[in-house]
């Protein structure tokens, strides 16, 4: 029991590194928001079948709902924006790299918002993760070699990210990881769905069904959406936000991996060490010791 919520952990981070993949696959011949839409639709789809199936159905309390939808805003609503349009404009490896950086600005925002006393390890390495990235996206002579816009959005992802994980400490103990998951994607579709009529329909409809990309959209919804959220919502009943976010280091080298085997994405010798030292900094702005912090801490499971 002890090592189950460690290895969901890490087979969601396996879903979210092929995640990029499978997005760069789908993005060959749907647009942004198609992809995004029907993803949350066959999510939507398969974990509805799956409560009824189990019985697992639960009524969100009232108290609880303005929760839900500040869930579904940040993810999937603006992280979706984010990281699924800066994707268009970056690599997988890279929109992997930005994405890694979520337990940085997890552990800035901790100290931010819960005036969470950190140790000097983890100034240093959150210091390290950005001189990390800052390596990785510029060239020998300082300038930029990525798109600015599509770092920019999905550095919009990144932030989103935080604060969905500062909203799920709130109902991780209270909700089924199932009934987080599935309740953020219909609030998301909604959201979605008028981007989506409006913009990308009539492209939908001319392009038809492209079995190879449509397949990676299916995947996106089965593993990613699904598979991958409800790992990471389980897993963080037991190990906190905190523990859980460290994973999320290992979400650039297993994309830069598939990345390399499936969409041909190569890496510089200047781009290795950058993701080295990238993931370095994580684990050492994630140092751990005894006392609780400020994001731990807050998993009460019936809210701040």
């Amino acid at each position: 029991m002890k090592g189950r919520p460690y290895a969901a952990l890490v087979l969601s981070m396996i879903f979210w590194a092929l995640s990029f993949v499978w997005f760069k696959v789908a993005n060959v011949d749907y647009n942004p928001i198609t992809i995004v839409f029907i993803r949350l639709c066959i999510a939507i789809l398969f974990l509805t079948g799956f409560i009824w199936i189990t019985g697992r159905f639960t009524a969100i309390q009232k108290r609880d709902r303005k929760y839900f939808f500040l869930l579904a805003l940040f993810e999937p609503f603006l992280y979706f924006l984010g990281e699924s349009f800066g994707l268009t404009y970056v690599s997988s490896t890279v929109g992997s790299v930005i994405i890694s950086t979520i337990p940085v600005f997890a552990v800035i925002f901790a100290w931010v918002i819960h005036r969470e006393r950190l140790k000097l390890i983890n100034y240093l390495g959150v210091i390290l993760s950005f001189i990390g990235v800052l390596i990785f996206i510029t060239n020998k002579s300082g300038n930029i070699v990525m798109n600015p816009k599509g770092l920019a959005l999905m550095f919009l992802a990144v932030v989103s990210a935080v604060g969905y994980n500062m909203v799920l400490r709130r109902l991780a103990y209270d909700y089924d990881p199932v009934i987080i998951v599935n309740t953020q994607n219909i609030i998301g579709a909604i959201l979605f769905l008028p981007l989506f009529l409006v913009l990308d329909l009539k492209d939908l409809l001319a392009t038809g069904i492209v079995t190879k990309s449509f397949g990676s959209i299916i995947f996106l919804a089965i593993f990613a959406s699904c598979g991958a959220f409800v790992l990471y919502a389980y897993s963080v009943r037991f190990v906190g936000i905190a523990r859980a976010n460290i994973f999320s280091n290992l979400i650039p080298v297993f994309t830069a991996i598939f990345a390399f085997f499936i969409v041909g994405d190569r890496l510089t010798v200047r781009n290795g060490i950058g993701m080295a030292i990238v993931i370095a900094g994580l684990f050492l702005s994630q140092a751990w010791n005894n006392r609780k912090t400020g994001v731990d801490a807050g998993f009460t499971g019936k809210g701040d």
